[in-house]
């Protein structure tokens, strides 16, 4: 049995998260993922309003008796979505744990706080990460470059990111960008992580509500299947390399690019538009690197489980193995 310092601080049984993922983090999937042991998180800004928030919070609770979180993203807009609305949605929800990401979320962490509800914050930086340590976050999420959606403009790769964040942050640690299976997840481990965040690779389950064209897309891409966009714009995001993502690229390397003149090509409302139709190649989507570890549409229990045994039988098996073998070399 995995346990670890993430298990026990927010009562689920495997070191597994499901972070919030636009348009996908939805309670079905939410809920399959609490029910197989691991920590799921309903994407708040998903839903058009907070009304609708809170009744997705009451849907997956009656779909799941386990522990649930729910993702705030702030994002710096010109026109923001009421975030203290949503927040309060979330507070009289009845949640315990919430994950933030994005810009300056002191605000909503002291309210957070003052209610008793937990927060793990998602960064893309050690320093990043010392700074929601001390805005009194309960865990961090530290994003690799590998990940899908936006990896910061430092390019360190998780190998790095997550031993540099170990050696400094004092809470418990989730390592993302870049994990699928249980190689990742006893990877991260050794690194100093206590646990693993998941994105695309829970996109690629029975339980994600997008289309099976989507999913079966990244089950045929490799690792190399994924654009940077808006680097020149130093927003750089992570998307899955399509005819969308390969014409904003071409775009930026002309030179001079505003973001006027790749919006109509990342518009949300295309994007949506475009997962409805189960177009692939329609609009932009969030997608990682993890793509090259993923070869099949399993139930999210079915994910879950094969990673932990994966991870137990790496643990006990081959690398007790290579203890046991050596040091009795070595006597």
């Amino acid at each position: 049995m995995l346990k670890t310092r993430f298990t026990e601080a927010f009562g689920v049984e495997y070191p597994i998260a499901q972070g919030g993922m636009q348009w996908v983090g939805r309670a079905p999937l939410v809920a399959a993922v609490a029910n197989a042991g691991a920590l799921g998180f309903i994407t708040a800004l998903t839903q058009p309003t907070p009304e609708a928030l809170a009744k997705e919070i009451a849907r997956c609770r009656d779909l799941t008796d386990k522990p649930f979180g729910v993702n705030l993203t702030i994002l710096p807009t010109i026109t923001p979505p009421p975030y203290a609305e949503y927040r309060r949605a979330i507070i009289e929800g009845g949640v315990k744990i919430v994950e933030t990401a994005g810009y300056k979320p002191q605000e909503h962490v002291d309210d957070f706080k003052a209610h008793g509800i937990k927060v793990i914050h998602k960064c893309t930086a050690v320093r990043h990460a010392l700074s929601a340590e001390r805005m009194g976050v309960d865990a961090i999420s530290i994003d690799g470059f590998e990940c899908a959606g936006h990896p910061g403009e430092d390019d360190i790769p998780g190998l790095i990111l997550i031993p540099a964040a170990a050696n400094k942050v004092t809470v418990p640690m989730l390592a993302s960008g870049g994990f699928g299976d249980g190689r990742g997840l006893v990877a991260a481990l050794a690194l100093g992580a206590d646990g693993i965040n998941m994105g695309t690779r829970f996109c690629v389950t029975k339980e994600a509500e997008i289309p099976e064209s989507f999913k079966q897309q990244m089950v045929a891409n490799d690792e190399r299947a994924t654009d940077l966009i808006f680097r020149t714009l130093h927003n750089t995001a992570r998307v899955m390399k399509n005819a969308v993502s390969q014409e904003v690229v071409a775009i930026e390397r002309r030179g001079g690019a505003k973001f006027e003149d790749v919006q109509h090509l990342v518009a949300g409302k295309r994007g949506v538009a475009a997962m409805e139709n189960g177009d692939t190649d329609g609009g932009i989507w969030s997608a990682g690197m993890v793509q090259g570890l993923i070869h099949d549409v399993p139930s999210v229990k079915e994910l879950v489980d094969r990673i932990v045994a994966e991870a137990e039988e790496i643990i006990d098996g081959r690398l007790a193995a290579m203890v046991h073998r050596y040091a009795g070399a070595a006597a």
